[in-house]
């Protein structure tokens, strides 16, 4: 542990040495491994035959190498040829603190029982936990850019620790983790050429956010949503870590400062029981519709628009409420204009959380397609 330690602070620091040591000792290439563990028994899925947790070096949004831990599910039993056909989970929001991440935390009954599905379905299954959740520094949320470089550096640095693992693989992601999977369609054929990437897909993912949030400002009234202002307070923090050089306090209240630098260590239901009392309007001392904090925003939370050369699927709950179904639409049609090769559908009845299992028939069958040849 000592020795993952140092090496993370190493690679955290490589780019900011004196250009003759960086000469005499360069930062070590994303995906490679700085320590593995066997992964404790209780955070097994169902099914796995072995399973480690892994620590390994990624990129962040701008460009200066990172640490990502992650887990490695690798299913019972022999694996094809060629190896087992890899699935990059990208998980939703669990929080930013290092003790929230999922390696570690353990996950949900829902994802448990998701990711099972898809090992049953002949894959293995490697989970980033995202640059700075459980490790060095703090979690960027919803930088789009860190978390593709994370799905895609976990999936080189497993296939350094088990051998049976293929280089074809997939990204699946939910909510935040969905965000994340469209910027690793988006990206990732130029971050990893080396891989063999098939395409992906992408549940409840929040799209269209940086318009809405620079709307927000002390006018605005407490609503009566738990997770409103421990969300609009992760993206805030997130916000910061993502672009550490940019004054967000200046926005903020004393008392929106603290509840932003709760968000940096805080998991979601302990947040939400601190938080959800308290609207957005007492955490803002000015409006964020300004053009320095949009401009911020965009370059961290904006989903791409191009880059998507393999195909993907976006599914959505029609009753989702904590990502509406017209941010969606307008992501989708922006896409379809474009000739970005995205199969999209609506999900009556089907909230948040509830589109996973809903688009699961249709998934694993887009999935199935996608390894075929």
């Amino acid at each position: 542990m000592r020795r993952a330690i140092a090496v993370s602070c190493a690679v955290l620091t490589a780019g900011s040495v004196a250009p003759a040591a960086e000469a005499a000792s360069p930062a070590p290439a994303p995906g490679t491994v700085i320590s593995k563990a066997p992964l404790p028994s209780p955070l097994w899925l169902p099914g796995t035959g072995s399973a480690q947790r892994v620590t390994y070096v990624s990129t962040d949004s701008l460009g200066k190498r990172a640490v990502s831990s992650g887990a490695v599910f690798v299913p019972k039993g022999k694996p094809p040829r060629g190896g087992w056909p890899v699935v990059s989970w990208t998980h939703g929001t669990v929080g930013l603190g290092d003790g929230c991440a999922p390696s570690t935390a353990g996950r949900s009954q829902r994802d448990i029982t998701y990711l099972t599905r898809w090992m049953r379905e002949g894959y293995a299954v490697v989970s980033t936990d995202y640059v700075g959740l459980g490790t060095p520094g703090v979690h960027p949320y919803l930088d789009g850019r860190a978390a593709a470089h994370s799905a895609a550096d976990m999936v080189r640095a497993a296939r350094k620790i088990h051998r049976s693992l293929a280089s074809k693989w997939v990204v699946i992601g939910q909510s935040q983790g969905g965000h994340a999977a469209l910027f690793t369609a988006s990206l990732t054929r130029r971050y990893a050429p080396e891989l063999d990437f098939r395409g992906g897909v992408s549940t409840g993912a929040p799209s269209n956010l940086e318009g809405i949030v620079a709307l927000a400002g002390p006018y605005i009234p407490h609503l009566p949503v738990d997770d409103l202002t421990p969300y609009t307070a992760y993206i805030l923090a997130g916000l910061r870590a993502a672009r550490p050089a940019f004054d967000l306090d200046r926005y903020l209240t004393p008392l929106g400062k603290t509840i932003v630098k709760d968000a940096e260590t805080l998991c979601y239901d302990p947040m939400v029981a601190r938080y959800k009392n308290v609207g957005i309007g007492q955490m803002l001392n000015r409006s964020l519709f300004d053009a320095a904090f949009f401009k911020e925003l965009r370059s961290v939370m904006e989903v791409p628009l191009s880059g998507y050369d393999r195909p993907f699927s976006i599914a959505q709950g029609v009753s989702d409420t904590t990502v509406p179904i017209p941010l969606t639409l307008k992501l989708v049609a922006e896409l379809k204009v474009r000739g970005a090769p995205v199969t999209f559908k609506a999900y009556p009845g089907a909230d948040h959380s509830g589109t996973m299992a809903a688009s699961l028939p249709d998934t694993t069958q887009f999935v199935a397609r996608l390894f075929k040849g």
